[in-house]
């Protein structure tokens, strides 16, 4: 566990970065590298159940991940900490890490960060493009329904000018059906 009496960076590349639900005195844009952002996580609890799974986000081994750095207050850490355990690890899908990554202004610091277990059962790997819309498709949860996760995902990548293709072609497809 980190120093309490320091500041806490914390690394949100899906729903955290439109949705971080803790408090935060700075929200900057910033580069994971060695990690991508993947949705190989199926989703049995907030965006999905265990017999209808969404899919979710994960960040997987390989590449570049650009998301958003949240600093965090060295009073709230702990709660922070905690808060992120409760909803970031519902059923373990996700390992917790301290990573380095580089913030937009060119900082470089370690930020906690969750990237997924491919050992869990609910890892996804790579799927069709047809079994991903399925999941997309079918998926709702506690959080809410998955083809808005998707949605809101992608509108904040490209409030930040990150195109993510497969998100926009899953949109595409949804937008068609619609």
């Amino acid at each position: 566990m980190k120093d309490l009496t320091e500041d806490l960076w914390v690394f949100g590349y899906g729903s955290l970065m439109w949705r971080p639900g803790f408090p935060y005195l700075e929200r900057v844009h910033a580069h994971l590298y060695g990690y991508h952002r993947s949705l190989c996580v199926f989703s049995h609890v907030h965006r999905g159940t265990p017999d209808h799974p969404g899919l979710v986000l994960g960040l997987d081994r390989g590449g570049r991940c650009h998301g958003v750095a949240f600093r965090v207050a060295p009073e709230e850490v702990e709660a922070t900490v905690q808060y992120l355990r409760e909803r970031e690890q519902v059923t373990a899908v996700y390992l917790e890490r301290h990573l380095p990554v580089r913030l937009a202004d060119g900082r470089r610091l370690r930020a906690l960060a969750y990237v997924v277990d491919r050992y869990h059962g609910q890892y996804a790997g790579r799927l069709s493009f047809d079994d991903v819309l399925k999941h997309v498709r079918q998926g709702q949860g506690v959080s809410g329904r998955n083809p808005d996760y998707v949605r809101n995902t992608y509108e904040h990548l490209i409030g930040m000018s990150v195109v993510d293709p497969l998100l926009h072609k899953i949109l595409d497809a949804l937008d068609q059906e619609a």
